[in-house]
Parts: C-alpha cells; structure tokens; sequence
C-alpha cells in the first residue's frame, strides 16, 4: 500500500493550495481517507476526512469553511484544497487511510509521507 501526498509549498496568509493524495495497491474506493497536520513540537492533529464513497465529510472547526476534501475514486486521489490560509495552519500534511474516517492518527496504519505547508504572516 502506498498514499504519496504533493502539492505542498511556501505561500502567504490569505492564499490558497490544493494537496493531493494518490493510492496505490489497495482497493481505494472502500477507504475513508483523513488529512492530519503536524507542527513542530506538536502532536498530529486531524484535519479532514472523507468517506469511501464522498458523501461524507469531516472536519474540526479550526479548519470549518476554508478547507474542503474530496475524492476522485477513478484516480484513486483524494484532494484538501485549502484557501485563506492561516500562519497556524503551518505543518507537515498527511494523508492516511481506514476503512472509517477516524479523527484519532493511532488508527490509521496506511500513511503518505507527507507535504510540507508552510504559511508567512
């Protein structure tokens, strides 16, 4: 199984970026797959989650009305797209993927190696 997260850089508060996560060597379309961020010194925290199916979606408040996943099952590709971003919202981003959307990283035992997001003031 391989989840290879992109679309990370360097980017002023207000703009925007899309990440991507595309699977490999599983079955994509009966995975939930959650978006976690983690800052320096700081623990992994859960971003978004969208069901196997794309139906559903989950995420925190800090992150409500400015980021939005969504999947394409016919690419095995899960996207965040993340606008007016934040100097908090700074940090490395994984994808990782379950058969439910789990808020709680230790759940989660498929992960991408992450796309560093870092936003100036």
């Amino acid at each position: 199984v391989q989840l290879q997260a992109s679309g990370g850089g360097l980017v002023q508060a207000g703009d925007s970026l899309r990440l991507s996560c595309a699977a490999s060597g599983l079955t994509f379309s009966v995975y939930a797959v959650s978006w976690f961020r983690q800052a320096p010194g700081k623990e992994r925290e859960f971003v978004a989650a969208v069901s196997w199916s794309g139906s559903s979606t989950y995420s925190p408040h800090s992150v409500n009305g400015r980021f939005t996943v969504s999947r394409d099952n016919a690419k095995n590709t899960v996207y965040l797209q993340m606008n007016d971003l934040k100097y908090e919202d700074t940090g490395v981003y994984y994808c990782a993927a379950n058969t439910w959307p789990y808020t709680n990283p230790a759940l989660y035992h498929y992960w991408g190696q992450g796309t560093q997001v870092t936003v100036s003031s």
